[in-house]
């Protein structure tokens, strides 16, 4: 399957988020078609990541369903100029977006370092390479060289939030 099929099955994908009132605003169905799924799974999963469920990455994690991202997408609300940090930066998918979002550089912390280095691959064959930066370390210590934050996003579960993050994150975020 050649990138123009893989793209055509991926818009029609984001239309039916749309459609199914998951994709609400533009800058996120913008932001969907820019940084289509395919260009952050394995190869042998390129024709599935228009399907609608988490698809499996290195280190035994998965590449999340896109429904989800986009709901956590629309939710943070990013607007132009804000700074985020991501916490768990998987496959580097989530952070691409974001940056479409925010227009600036993402932080993004990832523990498993597999996947430091895929997502770090990924994002540097899709663009984002000057654009995302992909930190190794336990993402419940955030960022600090760059805080404050606008917002912080957290692709990963943990039993409570973690106070450094409350720290770093901007009254208001």
């Amino acid at each position: 399957m050649d990138e123009s099929d893989l793209y055509r099955r991926w818009m029609r994908l984001v239309e039916n988020l749309e459609r199914e009132g998951i994709i609400k605003s533009e800058r996120v169905k913008r932001a969907f078609l820019r940084v289509p799924r395919y260009k952050f799974v394995s190869d042998r999963y390129k024709e599935y990541a228009h399907v609608d469920e988490p698809l499996p990455i290195p280190a035994g994690q998965t590449i999340s369903a896109p429904h989800m991202v986009a709901i956590m997408l629309e939710l943070a609300e990013l607007e132009d100029g804000m700074n985020v940090l991501e916490v768990g930066a998987g496959s580097g998918w989530n952070a691409a977006l974001i940056y479409e979002l925010v227009k600036r550089e993402v932080y993004t912390i990832e523990r498993v370092s597999d996947l430091v280095e895929f997502a770090r691959k990924n994002l540097e064959r899709a663009g984002y390479k000057d654009k995302v930066y992909v930190i190794w370390g336990d993402g419940t210590k955030g960022f600090p060289p760059n805080a404050p934050y606008d917002r912080i996003i957290v692709t990963a579960g943990a039993p409570k939030v973690p106070q450094p993050l409350i720290e770093q994150l901007k009254v208001g975020g």
